[in-house]
């Protein structure tokens, strides 16, 4: 059975290997300089000599004074290990060239990870990964996509701070969304466009948004991401500027709640002060000093996270956020 287990996960694994681009992390992770700043770094879903997360960490080790960096690989195929930077056994890093001849002084080293009889080597639910989690200070990477709410959990479960990569529409996950609700979890600044990934070459060929570029190296664009977190932001507390009037006929009620509909973030009306479904995209402004997040109104059971249906004129639309202005 374990063995089973395991190479379901192998064949998970390699469908979830995305490689996020430099450009990409810098973008977003150049806002937390601060917050980084003597921090203990996990990055749990990296190879060090691919994962640019890694990367990133390694060339501004001592421009964050960081105390220590980890990434872990998982076994797919080849051996999984962890790599460690801390503030002892590295004076100067400044790329991955750096690092390289680190290792090859024995300055830095490379331990094998084993797995154990649930997990494969690597997988961030392995005993020593998560014992590499309990002395982290902050988790930043791209996980699984398939294993979101897993990892989430797990960060949940364990108290970390994070900064990871996620499909919007997990917003909507039963096991994501009371996090949201809660302010327990919300949006980092987000990409600048449809970011782009490096995938591995047996990666299934699509149709649309994949490529081969000239080196052979296969690729892959996505859109509907953006990054969750739960370290506090400068933009979390900017004002979402209002301009539009109510009116019954701009803004439908709901035939399932007493609600109404915004079908565009922009479009919330400046004076109304009931609840409002707005699309999940409402999230990258949500400010909670300005809005309230009262429940989803979205398909399935009705529960005390899902206060309706999204039904207008006998019509089914798509999911929704139901909000309130908290003040003018």
């Amino acid at each position: 059975m374990a063995g089973n287990k395991n190479l379901n996960s192998a064949a998970r694994a390699k469908k979830d290997k995305f490689y996020t681009q430099m450009n990409d992390i810098a973008e977003e992770l150049d806002h937390y300089m601060e917050f980084f700043r003597g921090k203990k770094i996990l990055c749990n879903c990296d190879d060090p000599f691919e994962s640019k997360f890694f990367q990133y960490f390694a060339q501004n080790f001592n421009g964050f004074a960081l105390k220590k960096l980890v990434a872990t690989s998982y076994a797919d195929y080849k051996t999984a290990y962890k790599i460690e930077i801390n503030d002892r056994n590295v004076e100067r890093v400044e790329d991955l060239q750096d690092i390289k001849l680190a290792l090859r002084k024995g300055i830095v080293k490379t331990t094998a990870l084993e797995g154990d009889e649930k997990c494969c080597a690597g997988d961030f639910r392995s005993k020593e990964c998560i014992e590499l989690l309990k002395d982290a200070d902050v988790v930043v990477t791209n996980p699984p996509f398939s294993l979101f709410r897993e990892y989430v959990a797990q960060l949940v479960e364990y108290d970390k701070k994070f900064i990871i990569v996620g499909n919007m529409n997990a917003i909507t996950y039963r096991e994501i969304f009371p996090l949201i609700k809660d302010n327990k979890i919300w949006l980092g600044y987000g990409f600048n466009g449809n970011p782009h990934f490096k995938v591995p070459k047996d990666y299934e060929k699509k149709s649309t948004r994949f490529w081969i570029d000239e080196r052979g190296q296969h690729w892959r664009s996505l859109g509907n991401l953006h990054w969750f977190t739960n370290v506090e932001t400068k933009k979390r507390r900017w004002d979402l500027p209002l301009y539009e009037t109510y009116t019954p006929e701009k803004f439908p009620s709901y035939d399932t709640c007493d609600a109404i509909e915004v079908s565009k973030t922009a479009h919330i009306p400046r004076d109304y002060f009931g609840v409002m479904g707005v699309p999940i995209t409402f999230l990258d402004k949500y400010n909670p000093n300005q809005f309230e997040i009262v429940g989803k109104i979205d398909t399935g059971k009705i529960d005390e996270y899902n206060i309706a249906n999204p039904i207008i004129n006998g019509k089914l639309i798509y999911k929704r956020i139901a909000i309130r202005r908290l003040r003018a």
